[in-house]
């Protein structure tokens, strides 16, 4: 483990005790986002008060997290808060591993997705789960970087269509949330996105937009 891996470790353990910290005083029954770091920047508060909505939603994503990840991770990021919907995207750290060919990335996510899951309909029996899409990205200038290998807009399809299938086939709802957001070539907006992967508000708006009918029809 090199030093950077070995900094971004113990930032998602420190992540995972104050999470601990504030699952003890949630409130129950609650609206849970959960995944890895395109979970965790979506500005979910500032949306809520856009809305005066009166929704209660807690944002549990840690970024750099793959499924493996999440799989030793789920009681701090999903159990403990008890909520009556989740809301998950995690398996793109995944899709963004270079080292392996594309359909064995595949393979392993769906597996680890399928446990993810599993342990959902076992502990939360009684709550919605709301699989979202992988978000497209941004290649342009950027195709000899490593982690556009395997993450690129040939295959996130491939994956959204094997996430949408498993899914369906546990009896979740599955939610394209990228309409709006690339542009005449397919990529994601140039405009939108920081590195061609994560995004900046106005990109986390759309999704939003896109997210509402769903989450106002929780309340």
């Amino acid at each position: 483990m090199d030093s950077a891996e070995k900094l971004m470790r113990n930032e998602q353990q420190r992540k995972l005790e104050n999470f601990r910290n504030l699952n003890k005083s949630v409130k129950k029954g609650a609206i849970l986002f959960t995944g890895s770091s395109l979970m965790e920047m979506f500005p979910v508060e500032d949306f809520l008060k856009e809305d005066k909505s009166r929704l209660t939603i807690y944002n549990r994503g840690i970024g750099g997290f793959v499924t493996d990840d999440m799989l030793q991770s789920m009681e701090e990021q999903i159990f403990a808060l008890e909520p009556s919907a989740i809301f998950i995207n995690i398996g793109t750290n995944d899709i963004s591993d270079s080292t392996r060919p594309f359909p064995e990335v595949l393979s392993h996510l769906i597996t680890n997705y399928e446990k993810i899951l599993k342990q959902i309909r076992d502990r939360l029996p009684g709550a919605k789960v709301f699989v979202m899409a992988y978000y497209p990205v941004c290649t342009t200038g950027r195709e000899t970087e490593p982690v556009f290998i395997n993450r690129n807009n040939r295959n996130l399809p491939i994956a959204n269509k094997a996430v949408k299938d498993l899914a369906e086939r546990m009896g979740f709802c599955y939610i394209d949330v990228n309409d709006g957001l690339t542009d005449e070539n397919g990529m994601l907006k140039e405009a939108f996105t920081i590195d061609g992967i994560h995004m900046y508000p106005s990109g986390y708006r759309v999704v939003w937009n896109n997210l509402r009918p769903f989450l106002y029809a929780l309340s």
